[in-house]
């Protein structure tokens, strides 16, 4: 799977304007419902905020992965930020969050979602990806960051 054919500029926000964590995620659904991604941006919406009520998506490194399984949208798709500000998203590692990827995929879809979720994990153990995803000040250049460290990524 290849993230960089998933995630397109247009759905690519930096920086997002949200500043906190439930805000962050509704932008982002917001990026999906307009650029086409979602069929019902409301169920789509729900599930990502059921999802993180459970347990957060705040992985470490500054990253988090808000993510759900949504009748709302047909195929996995998947939006990226960067907020203005760190945001708690009350990381496992305490910190807050600077990248932010969310991740929508049909019920019936298991194995796309985890392997989207995987591949991103992956990424940000990269000390070079986590850098260039530090750098980037326009979505092309956090698409970029994306494509170019994916192909070179190392396969544990």
């Amino acid at each position: 799977m290849q993230l960089s054919k998933l995630l397109t500029a247009d759905r690519i926000r930096v920086p997002l304007k949200a500043a906190e964590k439930t805000d962050v995620i509704t932008e982002l659904i917001d990026v999906l419902a307009a650029t086409g991604g979602l069929a019902d941006r409301d169920a789509a919406l729900q599930a990502v905020l059921k999802r993180e009520a459970e347990r957060t998506t705040g992985i470490g490194y500054g990253l988090a992965i808000p993510h759900g399984k949504s009748d709302g949208c047909k195929q996995l798709v998947m939006a990226a930020g960067k907020p203005a500000e760190p945001v708690d998203f009350q990381s496992l590692d305490k910190r807050p969050v600077t990248f932010v990827v969310l991740l929508v995929s049909p019920p019936d879809q298991t194995g796309p979602h985890i392997q989207a979720l995987a591949k991103i994990s992956r990424l940000m153990n990269i000390e070079e990806f986590r850098a260039a995803v530090d750098n980037a000040e326009a979505a092309g250049e956090l698409y970029a960051a994306i494509a170019s460290h994916e192909i070179g990524e190392v396969v544990e």
